[in-house]
């Protein structure tokens, strides 16, 4: 056939080879970019010539998606600053961040101790949420109650929430179907958690090629920590280059797990010099982005304090102040 009397695939049917028209509007491959189809049943039949071709540039569109580097972390910034949040990756009694059970909103620990400073020198009854205004639940089941609510609204954050209160109970089984639900839904830290069900066999079988999908689900969605695994992977199967590739974007986000791996495969010489320098400032350029003198004065005061920066305690502290 000479070029005169080939096919376009790009406006045609693969299967039967009818033009896209005005009235016909062609459908991509649901797993590749490379040909379209009139009809489901044109796209079945086609399936045996197309399978080769689809499965390999499929593989090459989910590495391209892979690797590319997220614009910010999954936990994005804080509502009320507007500052990225800061990576939590201390013990959960040093949180930079509150997940509010009434608005499922994540606040920087600068926000929530401006906010418990300001309530505190008003003489305010109770406190409440810097974000919504609404009252601070004053008891666990309160706050259990909050977050019900908020998961019969399909919030993704108070699905993955409970999906660790149940873990944290040791019904995995439980925790397993609310972390699905909100994966489904587009939260990163529930596909993270799911991977460590599904490595542990935990409410699952054990399931490394599950593990692995919704690591990298958690990683496309700027998850750092699910990057760094997924590096770490790769550098325990000897797939070093693509290790230091995932180390790298993990490192952009501020990584510091990251930064200590990509020293080791420098001192190995699986990174240069120059690529190193420039991850080492984009790093620091990440880490310099969540801060903020309120966020500084916040965890000065809470390590002063030697306590959880909790609204009582700055009352109390307040109080005490006021009277010298």
């Amino acid at each position: 056939m000479n070029e005169d009397n080939q096919v376009d695939t790009s406006s045609c049917c693969a299967s039967c080879g009818i033009a896209q028209v005005d009235e016909l509007k062609l459908m991509e491959c649901t797993d590749c970019d490379l040909v379209k189809y009139c009809s489901d049943a044109c796209q079945k039949n086609h399936i045996s010539q197309h399978e080769q071709a689809c499965n390999k540039r499929a593989a090459e569109l989910r590495e391209e998606i892979l690797f590319k580097q997220p614009e910010s972390s999954h936990d994005g910034d804080c509502p009320i600053c507007c500052l990225p949040l800061p990576l939590d990756l201390s013990s959960l009694d040093e949180s930079k961040s509150t997940l509010m059970s009434c608005c499922s909103k994540l606040i920087c620990e600068g926000c929530s101790h401006a906010n418990q400073v300001r309530e505190a020198k008003a003489l305010m009854p109770r406190p409440t949420c810097p974000f919504c205004r609404k009252p601070v639940p004053s008891s666990k089941h309160e706050c259990d109650r909050n977050r019900m609510k908020r998961i019969e609204a399909k919030d993704p954050l108070s699905m993955c929430s409970e999906g660790l209160e149940q873990q944290n109970k040791g019904d995995y089984s439980s925790a397993f179907r609310y972390f699905t639900k909100a994966a489904e839904l587009g939260d990163m830290g529930a596909h993270y958690q799911l991977a460590g069900l599904y490595r542990k066999g935990r409410g699952v079988e054990k399931d490394e090629g599950m593990e692995m999908y919704h690591l990298e689900e958690a990683a496309i969605g700027g998850h750092p920590d699910a990057r760094y695994i997924i590096g770490c992977h790769g550098w325990n199967n000897d797939n070093n280059e693509s290790a230091v590739k995932h180390w790298i974007i993990a490192a952009n986000l501020g990584h510091d797990g990251s930064i200590k791996s990509l020293m080791d495969a420098f001192r190995m010489g699986f990174i240069g010099k120059e690529e190193l320098a420039a991850t080492l400032r984009a790093h620091k350029a990440a880490v310099d982005a969540t801060k903020s003198p309120q966020r500084e004065a916040a965890e000065n005061y809470r390590r002063a304090l030697g306590v959880e920066n909790s609204p009582a305690m700055v009352r109390a502290a307040l109080a005490i102040s006021n009277t010298h």
